[in-house]
């Protein structure tokens, strides 16, 4: 009698976990970029999968002088921009809300004196022209199921097979009131992308 009643509270658990893993799984997709060398991050939940993956290295201003947007959209040297693919493989008629964002990291500069311009990788479209890290929107409450207070790149909805590279280039902008300042150079601005998806209600 014993031994049945420990494997009824067992099963009982263990379907407990699988109807938890089942519908984390289901509600929201998330992922995020690591700085750690290439790799790449998927998540599937049913007919949807999302990849995100990395084809350089991350972004990082540092030892830079102030220029002007009209350089800095043409940035083109190493470790100037910062290249990234999403994609994604839709079946069926299911809609993904996704958001590319950024984040914050060991920066010194402040955010009114960077700069962010996004594009396609062969800079045949611009996704974001050059804003001031201050200006750009947050995330918050994103169907996307994006974390609050994320800085927003680009956001939409994916409905078909997509497979698109990014290039995020970085600069300081030539207004910074700090720039006449001793000791610029010696300051740096690191921002980590992030991309979030999530299946639009049905």
């Amino acid at each position: 009698m014993k031994n049945s009643s420990s494997k009824q509270v067992l099963l009982a658990v263990l379907g407990v976990i699988i109807l938890i893993i089942a519908v984390v799984g289901v509600s929201f997709a998330a992922f995020s970029y690591s700085r750690t060398g290439e790799k790449i991050n998927q998540i599937t939940t049913g007919t949807i999968t999302m990849s995100y993956t990395d084809v350089s290295n991350g972004i990082n201003i540092s030892d830079a002088l102030p220029m002007s947007d009209a350089n800095g959209k043409v940035l083109a040297d190493e470790n100037q921009y910062f290249d990234f693919k999403v994609t994604a493989t839709i079946s069926g008629t299911t809609t993904i809300n996704y958001d590319i964002t950024a984040t914050k990291e060991d920066s010194t500069l402040p955010d009114n004196a960077v700069k962010v311009y996004l594009t396609s990788a062969d800079d045949a479209t611009v996704e974001l022209v050059p804003t001031k890290v201050s200006a750009l929107p947050t995330t918050s409450s994103s169907a996307s199921k994006a974390p609050d207070g994320q800085f927003i790149l680009k956001s939409g909805t994916i409905s078909s097979n997509e497979d698109t590279t990014y290039r995020l280039r970085m600069w300081v902008a030539d207004d910074y009131a700090g720039s006449a300042q001793t000791g610029i150079t010696s300051q740096n601005y690191k921002l980590r992308v992030n991309v979030y998806g999530a299946a639009a209600a049905q």
